[in-house]
């Protein structure tokens, strides 16, 4: 292990040490959380432990006059931390702030036409993540997302993030050395065009519509569904769920309690 990355998992030990996460903050946390129920104890107080440090080393930005308490930090970090909770919190290097609205917020947007006129516009989002960047975030979307029902900005944005580890989001993160990434491109290639075909004939989709819009939000968009409901993506889509379930390194639809 390289001297730079032992000293930083040394001092994290340490501050968990010396400033251990209260009991009954975190027990706060996941009683708002119910969806994680699937979680066992060690996977609670592991998940517990990357969102102190989360918290801790991130950099927060609250915006118009918005103000979060340790609870709600700790709410966040929770939701931020799951996805990573089998690969580590350097998975998420390369960023190191949350930009936080007490609502949604208007993104610049800028595009050249066919005869190469530019075009500026504004988008409203729920949330923004960008390479190299912070990660954005609607604090009233934070909320409407706390049930757990097919819908996490917090999951959306952070596989995004991960997703931008190899280059820009395209859908594809770095895949384990076990991982075959032929199967990967051939399972989620058949799930996307699967979803735009039901999309463009209007019918009802059981994934997010929003993941059409391309392979990065369609990765973003089966990864909320992975960890929100994943009883029911597995049930509909049993290789999408494998494949997840192989990156993230968890099985949350197996280890739910009946």
């Amino acid at each position: 292990m390289a001297l730079g990355r032992w000293y930083r998992d040394w001092r994290r030990r340490r501050w968990l040490r010396e400033a251990p996460l209260a009991p009954d903050a975190w027990r706060r946390v996941l009683d708002g959380l119910p969806w994680l129920d699937w979680l066992d104890a060690d996977g609670q107080a592991r998940l517990g432990a990357l969102s102190a440090l989360f918290v801790r080393e991130k950099q927060w930005f609250l915006r118009e006059d918005l103000d979060l308490d340790d609870h709600q930090r700790l709410l966040i970090a929770a939701q931020a931390c799951l996805p990573i909770l089998n690969l580590g919190l350097e998975w998420y290097r390369g960023w190191h702030s949350l930009v936080i609205y007490p609502g949604s917020f208007l993104v610049p947007q800028e595009y050249h036409d066919a005869a190469g006129v530019v075009h500026r516009s504004e988008e409203t989002r729920a949330g923004e993540a960008w390479r190299g960047g912070p990660m954005v975030l609607s604090w009233e979307d934070v909320v409407g997302c706390i049930r757990g029902e097919g819908y996490n900005v917090i999951i959306h944005e952070c596989s995004h993030k991960l997703d931008m580890l190899n280059g820009e989001a395209n859908g594809r993160p770095p895949l384990h050395r076990e991982m075959s990434a032929r199967r990967w491109a051939a399972v989620f290639s058949a799930a996307f065009e699967a979803l735009e075909a039901t999309v463009a004939r209007g019918e009802e989709s059981f994934l997010d519509p929003y993941g059409a819009e391309g392979p990065a939000e369609f990765f973003a968009v089966a990864s909320e569904a992975f960890f929100t409901i994943a009883g029911e993506l597995r049930h509909e889509h049993p290789d999408l769920y494998r494949e997840l379930a192989a990156f993230y390194r968890q099985d949350p639809a197996t280890q739910r309690p009946a």
